[in-house]
């Protein structure tokens, strides 16, 4: 377990009623106030999440403490032997504790247990600290792009990590 300021950080697996309607708000609401994402951004995590759930294909983390929600980590099975890292989060309270990568390392130990060859993932130039970490994990980019979305053009970054076969 993670020690956090004032508690113990647990994360689980097994989903609870409110945890996509929190990934959600956590989503929108933090990366409009630290990015200036719009309303576009809410259903663009909405939708595919509640798909994916209703799928079953995959597994998603929550990090918590106590009943408060710190943050999520997903991976999607994108195609035979391939993962997608999606809805990678964390509350400002809960950075720079560890917490990140321990959700991190969480869902590339699945990929590993699943016999994943490789994982991916998208985000976005913005995300400074996030990127450090996907690149100390390994990760590299694969891919840039110059997009409008979520109210402003953003540089898009695709990134993948190839895993070691056992």
């Amino acid at each position: 377990m993670t020690q956090a300021a004032s508690g113990t950080v647990t994360i689980r697996h097994e989903l609870k009623p409110g945890d996509l309607g929190m990934i959600v708000h956590l989503h929108g609401v933090l990366y409009a106030r630290e990015y200036g994402l719009d309303t576009t951004f809410e259903p663009y995590v909405a939708k595919p999440l509640s798909d994916f759930v209703l799928s079953g294909s995959g597994r998603l983390w929550i990090a918590e403490e106590g009943e408060r929600t710190l943050g999520s980590i997903a991976v999607v099975d994108a195609e035979e032997g391939v993962g997608q890292l999606r809805w990678f989060l964390l509350s400002p309270d809960a950075r720079g504790k560890g917490v990140g990568r321990r959700l991190l390392e969480t869902a590339l130990d699945y990929c590993r247990a699943r016999g994943f060859r490789s994982v991916f993932l998208w985000s976005f130039s913005d995300l400074d600290a996030a990127l450090k970490l996907y690149e100390g994990a390994g990760f590299a980019v694969t891919e840039s792009k110059r997009l409008p979305m979520w109210g402003a053009d953003r540089t898009e970054v695709r990134m993948e990590l190839m895993l070691e076969m056992a």
